[in-house]
């Protein structure tokens, strides 16, 4: 059974004024938008993306988003501040690609992806910020995951792409370039082909253009744009 149902909603309206087109408040290298603009793209569900920058939020988005994290998806009705959350609404708008047609495994990993492998790595690549914990066994529980991720894949984690795979390439991609070349010389085959192809695919170059800040009166910019491939 999914253990995430659609629609972790945790405020409602976006003021007064009627959306015709969701707004999605985002940045760029976050793994957590990253997550969230593959499953709109999928979609192929409209909404104004605005650019947010972490070290200078804007007032307006940080007057929506009770997390004051991206992303934040504002409907017509409901805000949605959950990255997870984000993707199942974007997929319940229409899955042509049939992306939660996926086996309850799928959700495990996702949920053990945002949190034991989402720690190690944090504690590995902002291991600064952790003086108390030891980097290489946070390298060595992150690679463990990846280890079981990599007997999992054969050209997807379950024989075609599903949210899963959106869900956790984002990361495994953060992960990665901590340091390339170590990440590439481990034992870890179909992982390695499996982020490499993310990397070229027209999905990945279709959700990382450089977008600029937003401000408030800047001009919509609508995602994905009518020509953007899936």
């Amino acid at each position: 059974m999914n253990p995430w149902p659609i629609g972790k909603f945790v405020s409602q309206a976006h003021g007064t004024n009627v959306l015709t087109t969701p707004i999605l408040y985002s940045f760029r290298r976050c793994p957590y938008a990253m997550r969230a603009r593959l499953a709109i793209l999928s979609s192929q569900t409209p909404v104004i993306l605005r650019e947010i920058l972490l070290r200078d939020k804007a007032p307006e988005f940080l007057a929506v988003s009770p997390s004051g994290t991206v992303p934040c998806l504002v409907t017509q009705d409901s805000v949605i501040d959950e990255s997870l959350d984000v993707m199942k609404w974007a997929l319940a708008q229409n899955d042509p690609d049939q992306l939660l047609d996926m086996p309850d495994a799928g959700w495990d990993l996702i949920s053990e992806t945002d949190g034991s492998f989402k720690q190690a790595l944090d504690r590995t690549k902002y291991a600064a910020r952790y003086p108390e914990q030891n980097t290489d066994e946070q390298r060595a529980i992150a690679g463990d995951f990846l280890s079981r991720l990599d007997q999992q894949i054969d050209q997807w984690l379950f024989g075609h792409v599903t949210i899963a795979d959106q869900a956790i390439l984002p990361f495994v991609r953060q992960f990665a370039f901590i340091d390339k070349a170590w990440f590439d010389a481990q034992p870890w085959p179909n992982l390695q082909a499996w982020l490499d192809r993310f990397l070229i695919s027209d999905e990945f170059t279709t959700i990382m253009p450089k977008y600029a800040k937003w401000h408030v009166g800047d001009i919509d910019f609508t995602f994905p744009n009518a020509t953007d491939a899936k």
